[in-house]
């Protein structure tokens, strides 16, 4: 006899797309709702590690990811005017050798493929709706949605975000996600090397990383004071004062910015949040996932895969425990310990950047970091 029969997903991110492919896959009836009635996220690349893509061939999306995104082994480091001072090799994940150590795709195209994926999947997907009140009992969790009917499930998955509701039934005297002092600048550029690439001014640190055959996306990261509201049409004009330092094509991409005469530029920016939760992470028969109970920032890239490897622990551990409140334990005990070294390490990244601190220690936690998370999970 199944340990569940029905489930409801609450949030139809990458973690709570992943926890429903999963699901599916082992006969479990599946709702998904999502909030947002276009389903599209904000974002432009988003950086897949090798520990990641080696979670997709799990799910099932990673030869769709590798062949819409780009992808490499290598990062090349370079001066503020791209001038490469050295290459560094990204080993594979183990057991994923025949993958590659990295790749990079557009938010939206990956969202997409994982969108298929879950509607493949046989998941019941309606978007616009999400939970207007829970209620539940030893046997089974009563929703109300929003849009006025009702449902009960076996377990409810709180894949809700950063800013999860859902979460203040389990967690109701978590604060709230802290501000890191930092801010995260995106932009979709053409493509011009075959690496990633890594370029150091004198007080900023810029990138970029492949997202397509023909696109990569640049990235960088700001000492901020607040979270304060930016207006995006200040955007181009802020970007470029951060880029003054950098000569070579960021400097092309610099100047495209000053005169306008990149049409359209996708750019985006958002403070960076983060937070990590003690376990347990259920309370009855709700459960949380992926961001709602780790948000990191993008330092180690590695924010998608620990909500990916959420949902795939989750599953597993559905799958083979005799009990609910036994598999719900288990997820956050196998689990716990990657999430917490990403969220940690990232932070702590973080902090060096934003103090001019050790570049010795910097570069260590990369590294130990990485090599911890090639092993499997």
């Amino acid at each position: 006899m199944a340990l569940v029969n029905k489930v409801l997903v609450v949030g139809g991110g990458i973690g709570g797309m992943s926890a429903a492919i999963l699901l599916s896959r082992q006969g479990i009836h599946v709702d998904l709702v999502e909030q947002n009635p276009s389903w599209a996220p904000d974002g432009a690349g988003i950086t897949i590690s090798g520990p990641t893509l080696r979670s997709l061939r799990e799910v099932g999306v990673v030869d769709e990811v590798l062949a819409a995104g780009g992808f490499w082994n290598a990062i090349d480091v370079c001066d503020a005017n791209g001038n490469v001072e050295a290459t560094v090799p990204i080993e594979p994940a183990i057991g994923a050798q025949d993958l590659p150590g990295a790749a990079g795709i557009m938010r939206t195209t990956f969202a997409d493929i994982l969108g298929r994926a879950t509607r493949n999947s046989g998941t019941n997907i309606r978007l616009g709706v999400t939970f207007e009140m829970i209620t539940q009992d030893a046997e089974g969790v009563e929703v109300l949605f929003t849009d006025g009917s009702r449902a009960r499930y076996d377990l409810v998955i709180g894949a809700d975000g950063v800013n999860s509701q859902l979460r203040k039934l389990v967690k109701p005297d978590f604060p709230g996600p802290r501000f890191t002092g930092q801010g995260s600048w995106r932009a979709v550029v053409p493509r011009v090397a075959k690496n990633s690439t890594i370029y150091m001014g004198k007080t900023i640190k810029a990138g970029m990383n492949p997202i397509s055959a023909t696109e990569c996306y640049l990235f960088v990261l700001d000492k901020r004071e607040g979270m304060d509201f930016i207006e995006p049409g200040m955007w181009p004009q802020l970007l470029a004062e951060l880029l003054a330092e950098f000569g070579g094509v960021i400097g092309d991409f610099r100047r495209a910015l000053l005169d306008c005469s990149l049409s359209k530029p996708r750019l985006l920016y958002r403070p960076l949040i983060g937070h990590m939760i003690d376990g347990p992470w259920h309370r009855g028969r709700i459960v949380l996932l992926g961001d709602a109970i780790h948000a990191t920032t993008p330092h180690l890239a590695s924010g998608s895969g620990i909500a990916i490897e959420g949902a795939i622990i989750l599953a597993e551990e559905i799958e083979r425990r005799r009990s609910l409140e036994g598999a719900l334990l288990a997820y956050a005990g196998r689990h716990y310990d990657r999430a917490q070294l990403v969220v940690s390490a990232s932070g702590r990244l973080g902090e060096i950047e934003r103090e001019g601190g050790s570049k010795e220690e910097h570069t260590r936690i990369i590294v130990e970091t990485q090599n911890a998370l090639r092993f499997p999970i």
